[in-house]
């Protein structure tokens, strides 16, 4: 029997403090509202849905985010916690061709905002090309054969990451001054 090769992804979550995040917060009463996946420990190489202009909280869907440029670097007292998940080479390979597919069609995805209405009345409110973060990173894992929850996507909050059995803590605290970050 051939054996398989594990790898790890990363799970971060944030809180950047903005008022989008203070509202959802006042509802959810979750430490962290923005999840986001990440293929190295370094996160040079991060995805999610959120806001594609940094200086534009209204024009948001798929980003590849960077934590010394976009949206994050404009909020430096920003709050995170990063897990790891340890996968086996054929599920990074699967992500990855997902991923691809979310890279080439990029312009045509949007930020699912009534999805995140839909998660706090517990019926899901899916549209095709359309998710908020933690319905991206949990569709991700699931089309790559990772199912953490026995729900729809379009149902994961950031906060059913944190203290999930299989993620294991890496950092929490600024995000700035994440050590492979703040070591750069």
């Amino acid at each position: 029997m051939k054996q398989t090769r594990s790898r790890s992804i990363y799970i971060l979550l944030t809180n950047t403090g903005t008022l989008f995040t203070k509202s959802i917060q006042t509802y959810t009463k979750a430490p962290y509202n923005h999840a986001s996946i990440s293929f190295d420990r370094e996160l040079t190489e991060m995805y999610s849905f959120g806001r594609k202009n940094p200086n534009n909280p209204l024009n948001g869907g798929f980003v590849r985010e960077d934590v010394k440029t976009g949206t994050y670097s404009k909020y430096p007292n920003t709050t995170c916690v990063i897990y790891e998940l340890e996968v086996t080479e054929r599920e990074v390979e699967k992500m990855k061709r997902v991923l691809r597919l979310f890279i080439r069609r990029r312009g045509r995805f949007l930020y699912n905002l009534l999805g995140v209405f839909g998660v706090a009345l517990n019926e899901p409110i899916e549209f095709s090309n359309s998710y908020f973060c933690s319905q991206f990173v949990a569709e991700m894992l699931q089309r790559s054969g990772i199912r953490l929850w026995n729900k729809l996507p379009a149902l994961v909050t950031p906060d059913d990451f944190r203290g999930h059995e299989r993620l294991r803590l890496v950092y929490e605290g600024k995000l700035s001054e994440y050590p492979p970050i703040a070591g750069t």
